[in-house]
This record gives C-alpha cells, structure tokens and sequence, in this order.
C-alpha cells in the first residue's frame, strides 16, 4: 500500500502533448478520485463479466427428440434384448437422434449496480495510471478521413505497436474512419467508456477535454 502511494504522488500530473508528440508546456492532474484509488479486483471482474455476457446472441439451438423428423415406430421389443431400451428412431441413443438437455436460446445479459460499475472503471483507470500507460494530448481533429495521418499520430505519440485507446470528448467521423482499419488502434467516444475497453488496451490516450467528460461521469456515480 505504501508503494501504491509513492506512485500517486509520481503520476498524477501528466505533460499535454500535441498529435506532433511535442510538449505543449501545459501540465493536467489526473483526478485521484478516479486515476489514484486502489483498484477493487472482484469488481472487475464482474463488470467485465457483463459486458461479455451482454454480448453473447444466445441464439443456440440443438433439436430435442420430440423435434426430429422421424417415424415413431417402436424399433425392438421393451425387453429381453440384452440392451438399452431405445424407442422410435430419435432416440437420443442413436446416431441421429435427439439431443438430451442441449442448448436452448436464451439471454445471457445480467444486471450490475451503477455504483460497482463505476468502482471497477475507476479501478481499470488506476491500473493503467499505475502502468504509466497514459497519454495526454490537446483535442484534435482531422478535415478528411486519412489513416497515414492518423498512423504518424500514434508514431509521433510513440504508441505504435501497441493497443492504444483513443478517447475523444464527443464523436469524430473522420478520426473514427481514419484508425477504423487499424486493427492496433480503436477510438471511443469518453462518455461511453467501459472497463473492458480500458483493460484490453496497452495505452489510453485521452484528449484533455475527454480527461473532463471522465470526471463528470465518474464523479456522478
């Protein structure tokens, strides 16, 4: 633990870059509310859980006995065959048969308190402040979609190589189509912000106005 407060004291306030990767002279402090706690595990995982299970179509289907296509005949005698009583052709005994107790469509989605939610995004947020695996940089924009321009972002950045999150303070077509066929690169609006998101990328990049829509979300709960 007190490791864990010798870095809060090193990190919470972060040089802003420009897209160029040069320093702008301006200084942000990250919110310790948000970027210092210490991270809750248990949390985490739950959140991630959830935004795993509420992606799940649950669309899966086997067909039972009573769905087969087939002649209810009664194939051999109840008893006195020496084997296991088999029925009409679907039996699940039978190549071909039915399933017994396969899957059925169902929704995997659940529920999770706003306030655990929260806990864990300010939670995946600190582990990544704790990494060092944040980058500031001054809102930008770009006039045309262009993926080479939006590839020497992340070279002038020196996020190339790895999987970076870009968090934007409100929706930016031409950045998103610019880093769309990136597959190392994703851009997310902050407001929309997951744990899952923040802990599958190695570096977030937050633009300085995005650092506020994350204060204001997360501040709330």
């Amino acid at each position: 633990m007190q490791g864990f407060n010798r870095f809060n004291q090193h990190v919470m306030e972060l040089s802003v870059l420009n897209i160029k990767g040069e320093a702008t002279g301006r200084k942000v402090t990250l919110n310790e509310d948000i970027f210092g706690i210490e991270p809750n595990d248990h949390v985490i995982y739950l959140d991630v859980k959830q935004h795993l299970a509420n992606k799940r179509q649950g669309t899966h289907k086997s067909k039972e006995r009573s769905e087969h296509a087939g002649s209810t005949r009664k194939l051999i005698r109840q008893k006195g065959s020496g084997g296991a009583r088999r029925g009409d052709i679907n039996s699940p005994l039978l190549r071909g048969g039915g399933r017994v107790f396969g899957p059925k469509p169902r929704d995997y989605s659940f529920k999770l308190n706003k306030k655990v939610k929260a806990l864990a995004r300010r939670s995946a947020l600190s582990y990544k402040a704790q990494e060092d695996a944040i980058v500031v940089v001054e809102d930008f924009q770009f006039e045309a979609p262009k993926t080479k321009e939006f590839i020497n972002v992340t070279k002038n950045l020196k996020v190339d190589g790895k999987k970076a999150l870009f968090l934007l303070p409100d929706s930016n077509k031409n950045v998103f189509l610019s880093a769309r066929n990136l597959q190392d690169s994703k851009v997310m609006v902050a407001s929309l912000l997951n744990t899952y998101s923040v802990l599958d990328a190695d570096v977030l990049v937050i633009t300085e106005d995005s650092l506020k829509k994350i204060e204001d979300v997360l501040t709330k709960n």
